[in-house]
């Protein structure tokens, strides 16, 4: 099993966006362990991107991702990075395939609704910067046969 984040951001809050796609996650077989729904403050802003901090375009991320409340998660499945990347689709919403949530919901590179953690030391970083270990409630899906076979 492996784990990513997921934040739903401001413009999937506002849109009224955020039961269709958790939806969609859920509909995939992977299992929300975490959830809670938060304002980003700048510092956390500055510690999850901390490797755009200096880039002309980092002030109006951070003004974006500050705005409103997100919803975070943490996904736990197989191969949950990149299963959830692909349903996400293309960063930039008009280049997103039909069918993949950017590219049936967004038309824009930054307001984009979801960010995912691109590998696994990305979202072993970000879960440590959203959660807490009890805030973390991994289970036992029961229908877990009916998705994929013993050996997978």
């Amino acid at each position: 099993m492996e784990r990513t984040l997921i934040l739903l951001k401001p413009d999937c809050i506002h849109r009224r966006l955020m039961g269709r796609i958790i939806a969609r996650f859920e509909e995939k077989g992977l299992n929300i362990i975490g959830m809670k729904m938060m304002q980003v403050t700048p510092e956390l802003s500055r510690r999850h991107y901390a490797e755009h901090v200096n880039k002309p375009f980092y002030p109006g991320l951070e003004a974006f991702i500050t705005a409103s409340p997100v919803v975070a998660m943490v996904l736990e499945g197989l191969e949950a990075i990149r299963v959830v990347r692909e349903m996400l689709g293309k960063t930039n919403g008009l280049q997103a395939s039909p069918g993949t949530i950017r590219g049936d919901f967004s038309s824009s590179r930054q307001m984009n609704l979801v960010h995912a953690s691109d590998g696994p030391e990305a979202a072993s970083r970000e879960i440590d910067l959203y959660f807490r270990a009890n805030e973390i409630h991994p289970f036992a899906l029961t229908l877990t046969p009916w998705l994929r076979a013993g050996d997978e």
